[in-house]
């Protein structure tokens, strides 16, 4: 585990985004579009929190033409509610973007939401321009989490790392574990600010619990291999190397 993070991938809604159950609000409004029944539906939309929205709605409707329906109506809720002003950054949330790029880690921001509605979290937050990178399933080919492809999107459009041992990923719930695992990631990071809690993070997989996503920069410079001091005896075969050189 100790080893240098040069790669930090951070979920959206849930860990640097508040979510104050925002989501749950626009799949409700989702579902009432369609003529469904919210209440039936909800369970399986809060364990399955983190997955891209619309394989959600295909499980649910089993119906590509409903559940293109339904994303849509999901997103056009969503986006009522940023122009709201509902959507806030969680406390220390920039602060841990800014500090993670000022000790030289590259930063992508991943999401399940559709492009418009990260689009639209963006722009009410004025977080444009914070990530080096931003990320949601279509730029990965359409699957999002629990598959690993957005964060081995990451890795390879940044070419940050070396190694996918190199990356860091961090969020709020089961499905950002399972991602961050199957990646391969060194650092699979849950924080308690979302969807899921200890024990789910803990079984998805996660090799660290935080209470908040501003708790990483520190956990991060402390796994950071620290180069170790030179020894006499170091230093003594090193002259005599020199020597024999001479």
């Amino acid at each position: 585990m100790n080893q240098h993070i040069r790669l930090v991938v951070l979920d959206m809604a849930g860990t640097t985004v508040a979510d104050d159950g925002l989501v749950e609000q626009a799949f409700t409004a989702a579902a009432r579009h369609l003529g469904a029944e919210p209440a039936t539906m909800l369970d399986h939309v809060r364990a399955t929190m983190g997955e891209s929205k619309i394989s959600v709605f295909r499980h649910l409707f089993g119906d590509e033409a409903k559940a293109q329906q339904a994303n849509r109506a999901f997103e056009s809720a969503y986006a009522d509610l940023v122009h709201d002003g509902r959507v806030t950054y969680l406390p220390g949330a920039r602060e841990t973007i800014e500090t993670l790029k000022s000790q030289g880690r590259t930063v992508v921001l991943t999401t399940g939401f559709a492009r418009p509605t990260q689009d639209a979290i963006l722009a009410a937050l004025g977080w444009q321009d914070l990530a080096h990178l931003i990320l949601c399933p279509a730029d990965a080919g359409g699957r999002g989490r629990p598959y690993p492809d957005m964060v081995l999107t990451a890795f390879l459009r940044t070419a940050a790392a070396d190694a996918v041992g190199q990356m860091a990923v961090v969020g709020d719930t089961s499905y950002d574990m399972l991602s961050g695992v199957r990646a391969g990631a060194g650092v699979v990071a849950g924080v308690l600010t979302g969807a899921h809690r200890r024990d789910a993070l803990s079984g998805a997989g996660a090799t660290h619990v935080l209470g908040s996503v501003a708790e990483l920069p520190a956990l991060l410079a402390e796994l950071t291999p620290q180069p170790q001091p030179q020894t006499r005896s170091t230093m003594s075969a090193m002259e005599s190397t020199t020597r024999v050189g001479r």
